[in-house]
């Protein structure tokens, strides 16, 4: 099938490098935020069980699209207001820091739960055998807990950056030209909303596959110890 895009190919391929550097970001920021939340979760204190909870409870409770409008609005006086107190002029968070933090903070929080299901599942007996060896908490979390638990939370991490891509698509509300918004202006432009349409949900379809090939790799690689051990 041969598409007649009309002279937007260019457009359509650079919106699709602005989602993948959009979804990425995101990733990278959510990993951080997910990591966070779940050792808060799993902490014997309980102001920080209650501020993972509240973080991860709270950011599930509202729509993604709901974020990318609040993160991208509300700033709009604060940052303003700065600017003229720095001298600076006026300033203004961009569509795409707007979409990374928020895509961001609901994949941390989706993560959250992942992260701390993982952690839950390794055995109590791998902690005690690192202290036993004199090992420090946090050298029993970098070298015992978080291998084990990246093994275990990686094909829900996959299927949350899978739906993390698809979800690039919210931030084009508020203006950034992603996949989505370089199609609606074609849309306008030629009035041939199914090709479009229809090119865009392709090149969505590729990205998850490619994801998906990523995502076997990489469990294959993460378990390749634990194979060995079985055997």
């Amino acid at each position: 099938m041969i598409f007649d895009l009309q002279g937007f190919g260019p457009a359509l391929a650079a919106g699709t490098l602005m989602t993948i550097q959009l979804a990425l970001c995101a990733l990278v920021l959510g990993l951080v935020l997910g990591l966070l939340g779940a050792l808060a979760k799993t902490s014997p204190y309980k102001p920080l069980q209650w501020l993972g909870g509240s973080y991860s409870t709270i950011v599930r409770g509202v729509p993604e699209l709901l974020w990318v409008l609040l993160i991208y609005f509300s700033t709009v006086n604060v940052l303003r207001a700065l600017g003229e107190s720095l001298g600076v002029g006026s300033l203004e968070l961009s569509p795409f820091a707007a979409g990374v933090i928020a895509l961001g903070l609901c994949f941390g929080a989706y993560a959250t739960e992942v992260f701390r299901g993982a952690i839950l599942a390794i055995p109590k007996g791998h902690r005690e055998a690192g202290q036993a060896l004199g090992m420090s908490k946090g050298r029993i979390l970098w070298k015992l807990i978080l291998p084990q638990m990246w093994r275990i939370a990686l094909p829900g991490l996959g299927n949350l950056f899978m739906i993390l891509m698809k979800d690039t698509a919210l931030v084009s509300v508020v203006g950034l030209t992603e996949i989505m918004r370089q199609a609606q202006i074609a849309v306008t432009a030629t009035k041939n909303p199914m090709t479009f349409f229809l090119v865009a949900a392709i090149i969505y379809l590729g990205l998850t596959i490619i994801a998906m090939i990523g995502l076997h790799f990489l469990e294959k690689k993460a378990s390749r110890g634990f194979v060995r051990s079985n055997q």
